[in-house]
């Protein structure tokens, strides 16, 4: 599934991401709140799930290679972290369900986690 039909899916907002990066390939995520965690077991090429909207968010997913990052629960970084997501070009969006939620309908659309 695309980031975009992502979007439409979990009911979010497009914080920045263009046309281009909203057609990214989504089939694995990752759902974590916890920056060691991701820096252990977020995989290239996920949706990274969470509800942190600081800047090591960002540079996180950078890092590992993430494709999008989603702030669930209605969370909204600040312009700050937008901005440094658009300059690295990882899209950002955002949406007003749960982590549990996201996850359910992802696994329903047949986007999996990956194991350890």
């Amino acid at each position: 599934m695309t980031l975009k039909e992502v979007q439409t899916l979990l009911e979010a907002n497009i914080l920045c991401g263009d046309d281009e990066c909203l057609q990214r390939e989504v089939r694995i995520c990752f759902a974590c709140d916890l920056i060691s965690e991701m820096l252990l077991y977020l995989k290239p090429h996920s949706l990274l799930i969470t509800s942190l909207t600081n800047a090591h968010v960002i540079h996180t997913a950078q890092v590992m290679d993430a494709k999008s990052i989603l702030f669930v629960g209605g969370r909204r970084p600040d312009p700050s972290v937008i901005a440094s997501g658009e300059q690295n070009k990882i899209p950002l969006l955002t949406t007003p369900l749960l982590t549990f939620d996201c996850c359910g309908r992802l696994y329903e659309n047949g986007v999996r986690g990956e194991k350890h």
